[in-house]
């Protein structure tokens, strides 16, 4: 993964509440596009602004969510999950194991897209392969 990029009816509100659920700003932050890198390799998290989409070639937002589920790994499921939701993310799929040491859920971000957490067992071997080869 290099960049997944959101798409945003309320762009403010959906930058506001990425920065609350990372716990910082975006890097780059201009009207139309916001980035977050995010991290220990950090990867990119962008948010379109729906508004300029159709500028791009974009077609406007259905009402349900959007995009595919980009499962983003966290130490700790139940804490990550927990943070969603108190941040105003809905349930899309509930905490479940997918099997050897694979264990993920989703939610719909306040602005309709689709946000995985999943704790998973080759991010940190890849991780930790990276730190020992240092």
């Amino acid at each position: 993964m290099s960049t997944v990029a959101l798409l945003a009816e309320d762009f403010e509100g959906a930058k506001r509440w990425y920065a609350d659920l990372l716990g910082f700003a975006p890097y780059f932050d201009q009207p139309w596009y916001a980035e977050f890198r995010v991290g220990d390799h950090q990867q990119e998290l962008g948010i379109l602004n729906a508004q300029f989409a159709a500028d791009l070639g974009g077609v406007p937002a259905v009402d349900r969510p959007g995009g595919v589920v980009l499962y983003w790994h966290v130490d700790d499921l139940d804490a990550a999950l927990a943070r969603t939701l108190e941040l105003g993310a809905v349930l899309f799929q509930p905490v479940r194991e997918f099997g050897e040491g694979f264990t993920g859920a989703c939610v719909v971000d306040p602005f309709g897209n689709l946000l995985g957490l999943m704790h998973n067992v080759h991010y940190l071997d890849v991780l930790e392969r990276n730190v020992s080869a240092g």
